[in-house]
Formats: structure tokens, sequence, C-alpha cells
């Protein structure tokens, strides 16, 4: 289920885990294939990871079965699932005819989470345990700048969009857009050349969906932003490919110190001023403001199908 000890390193490099946590997944490898309780807790999580494998925007119950772990292995185990995953998330791309680099950039997202995790910890471990089933389920794709997810409209936007003109209905395909952290700027170009390779990827690979809209819910898109940057920020052109699906009434302060300086729990009074972004951020809290959760949509039209 787990490669050998001798290529395991192998695998961590191509899914981008940070050099200094190598060593300890390798040695924390031979403990659970030693311990039968352990293994047969790791096959229950990656029968769970791909139960109901058509069904996008389950979310598998693995919270309880990873904190199941033995003591010792706690830290790590969420990785060893996802390790154990790999075989099995490969050969459903193989069946979708997906290239193999996309597959790689793709699950490349556990080494970008372990990352965040020593960012913040200082230890080895995995960031957003949850956010990463939708990779290794086949849900989610690294397309150049921008993560695309597989998901279906809910009644609250279905209703926006169908009174926009589109045609939807609560169920009907449409793409959630995510922007990953260690990627480099969100420049207008890098997010063109993004969306046109979904609009390939997506008629080229999942033609039975062709999603209406592609649909981003973030703080980047709070439009309270547009008060501190320039017009030709590369945030703000990107609210601007957006249309507001619904506003949020409730603060979501922690969500840019977490992804803008690494830590949710730092206090606001010392946050750094180094960046546009850092000054917007933090001058912002500081003058008893609050950051709000953007959700904004697009609409979305696949290639037509190759053949077609």
């Amino acid at each position: 289920m787990l490669p050998d000890a001798d290529d395991l390193p192998e695998l961590l490099l191509d899914l981008a885990v940070p050099h200094e946590d190598i060593n300890e997944v390798v040695a924390g490898r031979r403990r659970l294939t030693a311990d039968p309780g352990a293994l047969g807790l790791l096959g229950e999580c990656v029968e769970e990871l791909f139960r109901d494998p058509e069904e996008t925007g389950r979310t598998p119950e693995l919270a309880e079965l990873l904190d199941a772990a033995p003591a010792g292995l706690t830290a790590l185990f969420a990785v060893y699932v996802f390790l154990a995953a790999v075989p099995h998330t490969l050969a459903r791309h193989r069946e979708r005819g997906i290239p193999t680099e996309i597959s790689r950039h793709t699950l490349s997202d556990l080494g970008r989470h372990m990352a965040v995790h020593r960012r913040r910890h200082g230890t080895t471990g995995v960031q957003s345990r949850r956010w990463l089933v939708r990779h290794f389920r086949g849900e989610l794709y690294q397309l150049g700048r921008l993560q695309f997810e597989r998901a279906r409209l809910g009644q609250r936007t279905a209703s926006v969009l169908a009174a926009a003109g589109l045609d939807a209905v609560p169920g009907t395909p449409c793409l959630n857009l995510h922007i990953p952290d260690f990627h480099g700027p969100l420049t207008p170009s890098a997010c063109d050349r993004s969306l046109a390779r979904a609009r390939d990827f997506f008629a080229r690979h999942f033609p039975e969906e062709r999603p209406v809209t592609a649909l981003c819910h973030s703080w980047l898109l709070d439009p309270q932003l547009k008060r501190y940057l320039p017009a030709d920020s590369n945030i703000v052109r990107f609210q601007e490919r957006f249309r507001v699906a619904r506003e949020d009434t409730e603060p979501s302060d922690t969500e840019p110190v977490q992804f803008v300086f690494g830590d949710p729990d730092l206090p606001v009074a010392r946050l750094p001023r180094r960046t546009s972004v850092e000054r917007a951020v933090g001058d912002h809290l500081r003058a008893g403001g609050h950051w709000y959760i953007g959700h904004g949509w697009f609409p979305f039209r696949t290639q037509p199908a190759p053949g077609a």
C-alpha cells in the first residue's frame, strides 16, 4: 500500500514535500508498517477517501479516523493516507486521459501544505487535511496559476445565475476556482493562460459535465481592497473578472492574516508592513475594520470537445 522505504523519498520529492521533512516521513513509515492496527486504520482511511467516487463535493468522513492514529504518528498519519492514495488517484487520472504533468502538479499540493504547516508550526505535518481530499479524489486540478474544482451549483447561487440569464439550476456543473500559495504573482496573463487551459481540459477530460460558471469564494474578492491597492494591481484586476454572487455579513479577519502572514493568530498590532498587501490587511484591521469573504462568478464555457 505504501512505497518501499528506499523508493519513498523519490515519491516525496515528486509531491514537492519539503526536503527537511523527508527523513522524518521515511522514519515514520517504519513505525507505521510495524503496527498492524495502524496499517488497518490506513486501509480504512484510503477506502473512505474513495467512497462514492463520482459524487463531487462529498467530503469523506476522515477526521475521526485520522484522529485515531497511534501516538507518535498523529502528525504524519494524514501524509501516509495521501501517499497510499496516490496509485488509486493516478489510475483514475489515466482513465480520464489526464496528462502526467497535470497529475504531478495537482498532487504536489501535498508538499505545499506541508510547507505551510512548517512555516506556521516549525514541525513536520500537513495543513488543511480536509482540503487535500479534493485533489486525491480527482475533483480538483492545478492548471497553471489557478486550481479548478469540479462542483455543482447550490440553490442560492443557481438562482443568482438564472436571474442573470444563464441556464442554471441546482445541481448544474460548475467550477470552484482557487488561488494556491507559493505560486508566484497573480498576474492577469497567468490567469488568462490558466483559464484557457481549463476550458480545454474540462472539455477534453470531463466532456459530460460542461460547467456553466466559474465561482470563487475568497477574501481576495473583498471590494474593500480597492481602497488600499492601485487600480492596476494584480488583485484588483483579478477582482474585476467577477460579478458579485452574494455578500457576507460575518467578518473573516483571520483569513487574510493566515494567507498573507502565515499564521491566523498573529497579533494585529505587530503585523508587518513590508508590501502593499501586508499594509492593506494590517492597517485596515488596526483601524478597527474587518475583512470579509467575497463570492464571485463569471460565465464559463468549455472549448468544443475534440472531434465535435
